[in-house]
């Protein structure tokens, strides 16, 4: 084994530690944890199958293996940049209908007040 594969293999196995350690301290919720487990765990795989990169690569029909990593990149980065956006906008929405909810029971425990200052 040689000396990158096993920065590589000690880096992944402290990343995928800390990324435990996230999840359990609750800043890292476990839905999005599972895109970085599974990321750490193919650069794992990778790191101990060193062939592994080009026989992928041959079997997409890529001329390249490092444009094979790149173009996977951004295509999972995009869909998970999608997710992102879905769940920003179901949060901006959530957050508009409370806003206006906490407006209306504000609305009504003003009128209560004023009603009993009337009588």
């Amino acid at each position: 084994m040689g000396r990158i594969q096993i920065i590589a293999i000690i880096v992944n196995v402290i990343f995928i530690s800390y990324v435990g350690y996230l999840i359990v301290k609750g800043k890292l919720r476990e839905e999005y944890s599972i895109v970085w487990c599974i990321s750490t765990a193919l650069l794992l795989l990778f790191s101990f199958w060193r062939n592994g990169l080009d026989v992928l690569s041959k079997l997409f029909g890529i001329y390249d293996p490092p444009n094979m990593v790149f173009t996977a990149s951004i295509f999972v980065t995009l869909i998970y940049l999608l997710h992102l956006s879905v769940v920003a906008s179901r949060l901006h929405e959530q957050n508009k209908k409370l806003a206006q909810e906490i407006a209306l029971i504000k609305n009504m425990l003003m009128e209560k007040e004023s009603l009993k200052q009337t009588i």
